[in-house]
């Protein structure tokens, strides 16, 4: 079903601790780059935003969208003045 590589199974045998840990000896890397990914996304700006910039507004919008469904938030009509 799948063909396996040997470079990659060469690449494989260079992480220590396969009779203890078995296949859980990968976990710290996955977690550094998890940890990677979250300082990225929390300080690196792509234009003027960074991911969290874009998260939180986006999750305003929705509330308020929310609101003005339910009826909370009435619109004011600025033609009114």
């Amino acid at each position: 079903m799948f063909i396996k590589s040997k470079t990659v199974r060469s690449l494989l045998r260079f992480v220590p601790g396969k009779r203890r840990f078995g296949s859980y000896r990968f976990l710290p890397i996955f977690f550094c780059i998890g940890g990677v990914m979250e300082w990225i996304m929390i300080n690196v700006r792509i234009g003027k935003e960074t991911f969290y910039d874009v998260y939180r507004r986006k999750r305003s919008e929705r509330e308020y969208q929310q609101k003005i469904t339910d009826g909370l938030v009435v619109l004011q009509d600025p033609a009114a003045k």
